[in-house]
């Protein structure tokens, strides 16, 4: 009588081990998704940093840029006025000269 409860402890025995592998397995695969989770969290915000950083870099490049048109166009304008002062003076020499 003792042989058929016996035989039933074993079979419950097995399914309790079963289910402890089982469970082992699940909390070793959950401490990797966490380590994975903790990862990639980090990643993100240092891609975030790296993004803010590039978006301040766009920025003071597009602001040198415009500050060198602009220093562009008041060298071409003087420029201009220069090259005008200058062609005034090689007429005013030219009549000095007695050219025509």
């Amino acid at each position: 009588m003792a042989e058929p409860i016996q035989k039933k402890l074993q079979g419950e025995l097995e399914k309790y081990q079963q289910l402890q592998k089982d469970l082992s397995r699940s909390v070793s695969a959950r401490q990797k998704l966490e380590a994975q989770l903790t990862e990639n969290t980090i990643v993100k915000e240092e891609m975030e940093d790296a993004k803010a950083t590039v978006g301040k870099r766009l920025d003071y490049i597009t602001g040198e840029i415009k500050r060198y048109e602009q220093q562009m166009q008041e060298l071409e304008r003087r420029s201009e006025q220069q090259r005008e002062t200058l062609g005034r003076l090689q007429q005013e020499l030219q009549r000095a000269q007695g050219k025509p």
